[in-house]
């Protein structure tokens, strides 16, 4: 149901971020991009866990921010085929359910 799972993603930062740690700035950044968003073939991104890597950072002619290659962890919700999730349902509609 909830797994680690390790992902490699570029992330940008932003000019105004340049006086934060590199670390501290792209879990940040990371966190306000993945977390409670579903990402394709990988599940629900609850929270990036920490970074396993950092690559080297550069700059895009046209673009003041940095870029960063990392590599990281995120806790995410995967339920398996024929799991069952035990739950109340606060409202459902077309565009899905909604827990309470």
């Amino acid at each position: 149901m909830f797994v680690l799972f390790e992902m490699i993603h570029t992330v940008r930062i932003q000019p105004t971020k340049f006086g934060m740690r590199l670390d501290d700035a792209v879990l940040a950044e990371l966190n306000s991009k993945l977390a409670n968003k579903v990402v394709l073939d990988v599940g629900l991104v609850l929270s990036v866990l920490d970074i396993a890597d950092l690559g080297d950072s550069y700059v895009i002619p046209g673009d003041a921010g940095s870029h960063t290659k990392t590599k990281f962890r995120a806790i995410v919700f995967r339920p398996y085929v024929d799991e069952v999730v035990v739950g109340r349902i606060k409202s459902s509609d077309r565009e899905g359910i909604n827990g309470g």
